[in-house]
């Protein structure tokens, strides 16, 4: 039994004084503004630090910093609920382009996927197939450089792979498993190739730096479009219900202004999230692009099924992860009421042949120009990480492994993730895709429990979308696993996560219980 909260006034906290029709300030909502800017530009700060703490010998002091932008994260999030909605878009625009720009103050802070991205660009611009020869293949060394691949003394410094070379002098590269061939799918390639085109011949990283910035700022004006448009359509609909009740226009005016200003901070889930800045652009991950596509294509999916479909094929040929959000965008699949079964199967057809259409045509010149397989070192990739590891020990699978043995702990967690599909498909809002993509893509996150951070951008996101709060746990679960000293960090922090989601679920549960109408005293 629960009871819904009362729709506050405009007036509510001393936010929003109206004169005539201008709509100022007064103090309390002045102070508010000033707090979460202090909070903001205090982020801004830990986060250049955290950049600054990039050499393996500062490894603590980059987790303290990172540590602290989360706190500093949340506490400005929370403060810029309360600001009034033209103030809380201006912070939320503002604080995107500040938090997005530390990205780009250093190099490569904890990941050198980078530079794969470089070569890969490099390779394909020569006319060779990225999935035809690895790094080291000595066909490729016409192509190699004493940047990416260093000889002598300077093999000396950290992140530096062997490569044989021969009697000749000692050779090392800047990229990460330089015998295996690359695993990215095609159109991932296809933007190695893209940037590589743009770049100035002299560009190392730091054109996908500013490339992974573009498309994180891009992300952050495509949620709140998104999501502004969305509470504004709701809020209209309200208001012209009570302007009709009670022929009241200025009422309509003042509920449509706080529908508007409820989803500012929602958007800030993303747009301020510390992990943006660290893992899209100084680390510059190409998941960002799949983030921003699959992003696009959740706003789409209600109202132009077709387009919404070619954007998540396209996503899934960035990065294989987005196609945990397919059940999102079948929500309602299996439904019991609604539309008729022949038209929600028209629908989801909309939906799933666009994309199964663009990830076959991204991989088709990529298999007629290759002499191996263009999954590349998929299969690979899985078994090095533990995906398929059936045993009592390994990171993966973390919390299943505590209540359940190794070798059922694989087989759970596909049923668990099959049973969350379903149930998304079955009880999922059509209407808002996001939700039932982040619930199938969150639960994924803890039952798999990956060790890499950047892949938890996704999650971010589709949070994003209505402020799912709890969700925001899960990258630093991942950061915890990838960065911490302590061998059971990530399992401990992913436990964290999961009981924020938990208990996050609960208190929305117990929120949505119909109100009750009290009887009126005589």
């Amino acid at each position: 039994m629960c009871l819904a909260s009362a729709a506050p006034s405009d007036l509510d906290g001393g936010v929003l004084t109206r004169r005539g029709e201008k709509t100022t300030l007064d103090g309390a909502g002045r102070r508010r503004v000033a707090g979460t800017a202090v909070l903001l530009l205090a982020l801004v700060g830990a986060l250049v630090l955290t950049m600054s703490a990039g050499h393996p010998a500062e490894r603590a002091s980059l987790i303290r910093w990172y540590a602290l932008s989360w706190a500093l994260f949340g506490a400005a999030v929370w403060t810029l609920r309360k600001v009034p909605a033209r103030q809380a878009v201006f912070l939320v625009v503002a604080g995107a382009v500040a938090v997005t720009a530390t990205g780009l103050l250093a190099p490569p802070t904890t990941s050198t996927d980078s530079y794969r991205y470089v070569w890969d660009g490099r390779v394909q611009a020569a006319g060779v197939s990225p999935y035809a020869y690895a790094p080291a293949d000595p066909a490729l060394l016409p192509l190699r450089d004493r940047w990416l691949f260093p000889e002598g003394a300077d093999c000396d410094f950290p992140y530096r792979y062997a490569v044989h070379s021969g009697p000749a002098a000692r050779t090392c590269t800047l990229i990460n498993r330089p015998d295996v061939h690359t695993i990215y799918p095609p159109l991932a390639e296809l933007y190695f190739l893209v940037v590589h085109r743009l770049a100035p011949e002299d560009g190392r990283y730091e054109p996908f730096q500013v490339g992974g910035a573009l498309l994180a700022f891009g992300t952050s004006l495509v949620l709140l479009a998104t999501v502004r448009r969305r509470l504004a359509d709701g809020s209209a609909n309200r208001a012209a219900d009570r302007a009709a009740d009670r022929g009241a226009d200025r009422g309509a005016d003042r509920g449509a202004d706080r529908g508007v200003e409820g989803g500012a901070w929602w958007v800030a889930c993303w747009a301020w999230c510390p992990a943006v800045p660290l893992e899209a652009v100084n680390n510059a991950h190409v998941d960002i692009l799949g983030v921003l596509l699959t992003v696009a294509a959740m706003a789409l999916l209600s109202r132009h099924k077709v387009r919404g479909g070619l954007l998540l094929g396209a996503a899934t040929a960035v990065k294989f992860l987005p196609a945990l959000a397919l059940p999102g965008a079948l929500s309602g699949l299996l439904a019991t009421r609604g539309p008729s079964v022949r038209r929600r199967a028209l629908g989801a057809l909309a939906v799933v042949g666009p994309a199964v259409l663009v990830v076959a045509l991204a991989y088709l010149p990529y298999v007629l120009a290759s002499r191996a397989s263009v999954l590349g070192y998929l299969f690979g990739y899985l078994n090095e990480e533990g995906y398929d590891d059936t045993g009592t020990g390994g990171a993966r699978y973390a919390l299943l492994r505590l209540v359940l043995p190794g070798a059922a702990a694989l087989p759970a967690a596909l049923v668990l993730l099959a049973v969350a599909a379903v149930l998304v498909l079955r009880r999922g809002d059509a209407d808002r895709p996001w939700r039932g993509a982040l619930v199938v893509t969150g639960v994924a996150f803890l039952l798999f429990t990956p060790g890499y951070p950047w892949y938890a951008l996704l999650v971010v996101a589709l949070a994003a979308f209505d402020g799912r709060w709890e969700w925001l746990c899960i990258p630093p679960a991942g950061a915890a696993a990838y960065l911490g000293v302590h061998e059971h960090a990530g399992t401990a922090a992913y436990a964290v996560a999961a009981l924020a989601v938990v208990a996050g679920s609960a208190v929305r549960a117990r929120r949505a219980c119909p109100a009750l109408s009290l009887p009126e005293r005589s």
